[in-house]
């Protein structure tokens, strides 16, 4: 269990690692470690590179997310026993314990953080920690949409929300009184720190496609989504942020958990290559195409604030065609023979098992 007050996370100097730990999981555990890696790769192409000169710039980093930024949120009171991620091999390779990461290890966020010379994010909902070097208000199951919108379209079963993108900046507003004592400190701390605002959007269709609804009315949903990552990032703006990253939608046509629900009987629904559905990828490339437009829309609005879009869609995919590069099979990548390793409760991304999105 987790303690319900934030104890800096930190990492074991020896693993206990179980007996009956078998061969196959050990390879999940090392993709996953190259797909962090690569994953941060897309940070270069974001224009983050080279961090090290940065390490003096920022005060601080605030990001907002879902699991793939979650530092434990949605586990800070405690870890619910179904919650895949309270048990190893999460957090084995780092710090030796469940942290409430979705990871074995270290997310992207925490490379950066230390990369730049930062503390590693306490999640927002700690009780105990200190925020004046950041605050990580990611929350497993977090969409870009509030659940309104989805009630409201018959899928109020088929989402998860536990803290939409907006519901998280009001987490922001209302910690603001504990990291800076007037709006004007407020402010300078703002323009001197790193927003990571994202990835949002991956929760958002999966509560679509999880309903079954058709992919064509899928992508009816896409400017909606988009437009209320713009909404958030302008609020962000509108606070003092001038140096903000918006990561864009991992290609979900490649996560197992599709490959699973939606098979496909024609060979040409498939990837030649990649074995990836061909139209959910499309749904993610599509995403990416009108959030890079928008970043293009409030750059021209914000001339003297630099957004940085992060490219997620060509790491993955990069790593899905040639993942013999990294030392894997490409029925491993793309979830073939795997789902066993998945519980009933479970939801896969890439080779990793828990919860939810």
């Amino acid at each position: 269990m987790i303690s319900t007050t934030y104890t800096k996370p930190h990492r074991a100097t020896h693993i206990a690692r179980d007996d009956d730990l078998g061969r196959a999981h050990e390879r999940i555990i090392n993709f996953i470690m190259r797909r962090e890696y690569l994953i941060g790769f897309a940070l270069i192409v974001a224009g983050l590179w080279p961090l090290h000169a940065a390490a003096q710039k920022y005060a601080a980093i605030f990001n907002f997310g879902d699991s793939l930024a979650d530092a434990g949120n949605l586990v800070v009171d405690g870890i619910p026993e179904y919650l895949a991620t309270a048990r190893l091999p999460y957090g084995m390779t780092y710090f030796g314990y469940p942290t409430g990461r979705v990871s074995d290890g270290r997310l992207v966020v925490d490379f950066i953080a230390q990369e730049l010379g930062l503390p590693l994010l306490p999640p927002s909902k700690a009780h105990n920690a200190s925020f004046h070097r950041g605050a990580n208000f990611a929350i497993t199951g977090g969409t870009s949409l509030d659940t309104s919108f989805f009630e409201a379209r018959g899928m109020r079963h088929t989402v998860w929300n536990s803290g939409s993108l907006h519901t998280q900046l009001k987490w922001f507003e209302d910690m603001k009184p504990s990291i800076c004592n007037s709006p004007k400190e407020c402010r300078d701390l703002f323009r001197r720190s790193l927003f990571i605002v994202g990835e949002f959007g991956g929760n958002d269709y999966a509560a679509a496609l999880g309903a079954f609804l058709p992919v064509q009315k899928v992508h009816t949903f896409v400017p909606h989504i988009v437009d209320s990552i713009g909404k958030g990032i302008e609020k962000l703006i509108a606070e003092g942020a001038v140096e903000l990253v918006v990561p864009g939608v991992l290609p979900i046509g490649c996560f197992p958990v599709y490959l699973s629900i939606f098979l496909k009987q024609q060979p040409e629904m498939y990837g030649p290559r990649s074995g990836c559905i061909k139209d959910l990828n499309t749904l993610s490339w599509v995403h990416n195409a009108l959030l890079q437009r928008k970043i293009a829309e409030l750059r021209k609005k914000h001339p003297g604030v630099r957004i940085m879009y992060a490219d997620y869609y060509t790491a993955v995919t990069q790593f899905v065609l040639h993942a013999d590069n990294w030392g894997e099979s490409p029925s491993l990548v793309t979830g073939v023979g795997f789902f066993s390793e998945c519980s009933s409760f479970s939801l896969c991304f890439a080779v990793s098992c828990y919860y939810s999105a």
